[in-house]
């Protein structure tokens, strides 16, 4: 069984705690220590249940909490080869802790088994995760083919959506900023993540959570309406909501693993 909590999601800090076949792990640490022990209380856990934690990427809304974590907790750390590099050079004693993976090679922590693949996106060593029944793809300009090929069908989809393109077009953040979120190594708008949902959901997803959405570019109801509207027309209709931004989410369980492809 796969049960999943979104401890918060967005530009402010993101993390998520995974539960797989009785194996607990932190996805990112962005938000603080402090707040991660808090929910994972909220939650019946701690962090000495954790197995490890799994790092996307080195950007300090994925890691904020990190350099504490490593004094109150002493499990291992897990992320790619470049991304380990800059949180070595970032992080006193990450040396000793950390568990380097290869891009698209699995690995297991307890037992569980991890499929990390690339995402386009401007930190060192950017990943996503496939771990049995979840998958989560955020922090990419594009749906790396990768990306496409380990998520296919993923029960469930934890999904960027993090802009509205007419909306931060249109919106204040400075030209050199737009570009960059627009770019091929930034983030997924509500249409491209629209695309990808429809083409995982005819695989098989049951399940979408809309993930990492801006506070200033985009609102939950742009970015439901606009994914709902793209399967609506493609005739599927998983479960689709919004991960909560600064508190725990609701529990996202999957008993059963369904694949069309």
């Amino acid at each position: 069984m796969t049960i999943l909590h979104t401890l918060a999601s967005g530009s402010s800090g993101n993390a998520a705690l995974l539960e797989q076949d009785g194996v607990c792990l932190l996805v990112d640490a962005g938000i603080s220590c402090r707040r991660i022990t808090a929910a994972l209380r909220e939650l019946g856990r701690s962090l000495e249940d954790l197995s490890g934690i799994l790092i996307t990427h080195t950007h300090t809304d994925h890691i904020a909490g990190m350099q504490t974590l490593l004094k109150q907790w002493d499990g291992p750390v897990f992320a790619s080869e470049a991304a380990g590099r800059d949180l070595r050079r970032r992080l006193a004693g990450m040396e000793g802790r950390l568990s380097p993976f290869v891009l698209g090679q699995r690995f297991t922590v307890d037992g569980c088994d991890v499929d990390p693949f690339p995402t386009s996106h401007d930190a060192p060593g950017s990943a996503g995760f496939r771990i049995g029944e979840f998958g989560l793809l955020t922090d990419t300009g594009y749906v790396t083919d990768e990306a496409a090929d380990v998520l296919s069908g993923v029960p469930l989809l934890v999904l960027e959506a993090n802009h509205d393109v007419d909306m931060l077009r249109g919106g204040a953040y400075p030209y050199f900023l737009k570009q960059r979120i627009l770019s091929d190594e930034g983030h997924l708008s509500n249409e491209a993540a629209a695309r990808f949902a429809v083409q995982s959901c005819r695989d098989g997803t049951l399940e979408v959570v809309l993930a990492h959405l801006s506070k200033d570019n985009n609102t939950p109801d742009a970015a439901l309406s606009a994914v709902s509207a793209a399967l609506a027309v493609a005739g599927e209709a998983p479960t689709l909501s919004v991960a909560s931004r600064d508190c725990v989410g609701p529990c996202h369980k999957v008993s059963e693993a369904v694949c069309k492809k």
